[in-house]
């Protein structure tokens, strides 16, 4: 698999670039960027939108139930919620996360230290500003090196 900790995210109206963290959440981003190498997400909705906290995606289902069959161990670290930070969705059960992840519109400090961050948008924030519920997510890509 790539080395490279840059995925981008492409939208109808252009393309999310984020940076991954695998130094304080190592197994998340790889997970992660298996099911992109795998096309999981490709063709996937931000399903779950609220203005002004997050915008939610990588439902199979679309629901906010579905998942890739597997559950992550919790990766709590530092990290603080800020707007574009990407972090991964979960029930009550702090392992269970799985493929569902969202990006934070604003800082969200009630969240931090309870749900994996892993990593931050850093270019095209102004396209999730734009998202809503159904909105596709066309093609996830990790971004390689030279690109």
């Amino acid at each position: 698999m790539s080395d490279s900790n840059v995925i981008t995210i492409e939208l109808e109206t252009g393309t999310v670039t984020i940076e991954l963290y695998p130094d304080v959440a190592p197994k998340t981003v790889e997970s992660f960027k298996k099911l992109i190498s795998k096309g999981f997400y490709d063709g996937l909705t931000f399903h779950r939108v609220i203005p002004g906290f997050m915008a939610q995606g990588g439902d199979p289902e679309g629901t906010g139930m579905g998942g890739p069959g597997f559950r992550l161990k919790a990766e709590f670290n530092d990290k603080k919620h800020v707007r574009g930070t990407l972090a991964m969705a979960r029930s009550s059960d702090p392992d269970s996360a799985g493929s569902q992840f969202y990006i934070c519109y604003g800082p969200q400090p009630h969240l931090d230290g309870q749900y994996t961050i892993f990593g931050q948008v850093i270019d095209g924030m102004e396209l999730i500003d734009d998202v809503s519920n159904g909105t596709v997510m066309k093609k996830l890509s990790i971004v390689e090196s030279g690109e």
